[in-house]
């Protein structure tokens, strides 16, 4: 095993913003341990402004143990990158990326580019017509509010990446900046 370089890591990490770093299997008690340690940095910024990154990040590591679940996935290879950072706007970039489907990638950067190009009024829109949707019958994920809910939040559109890779899997990447 290559011994890492840390201080360049920590250099880079303070240089970006990164408050916080996670790659590895994302299991529900790290999400929530995770979550905590979210909270705990956030404790000196508004209230709203802590919630909208807070939701952002339990939404997005949600969205990553359902996609992995549905796919019958085990908790360890539902491995996933998670990084918060702030700008020097003081503004905070919620990212994460973890491993898809070759063939589901293009259906997500479709769905989020399609979010990115609407404006607040459509998103508040399209929010209050899923909300109106009838939930499938037998459904095991929610009503799809929470990407939604997520652009809306934003301050920037969402943007996304996919970087196809072997064994007819990609890696499917998410940023929000709140």
């Amino acid at each position: 095993m290559e011994l890492l370089d840390l201080y360049t890591l920590q250099q880079s990490y303070s240089h970006n913003g990164v408050m916080l770093c996670f790659n590895g299997p994302l299991t529900r008690s790290l999400i929530e341990e995770i979550g905590n340690a979210l909270r705990s940095y956030m404790r000196g910024e508004s209230p709203s402004t802590a919630l909208d990154v807070f939701g952002a990040y339990i939404e997005m590591t949600q969205n990553i143990r359902q996609y992995a679940a549905s796919k019958g996935w085990t908790d360890h290879r539902t491995t996933a990158t998670v990084v918060v950072a702030q700008d020097k706007e003081g503004r905070y970039a919620v990212s994460s990326g973890n491993l898809v489907e070759a063939a589901d990638g293009p259906r997500l950067v479709a769905r989020v580019s399609a979010l990115a190009e609407m404006d607040k009024s459509q998103l508040k829109s399209a929010y209050k017509e899923q909300l109106r949707m009838p939930r499938a019958e037998g459904a095991k994920t929610g009503a799809g509010l929470g990407l939604l809910n997520i652009a809306r939040k934003a301050s920037l559109p969402l943007t996304c990446s996919l970087r196809p890779l072997d064994n007819g899997k990609a890696f499917f990447t998410l940023i929000v900046i709140i």
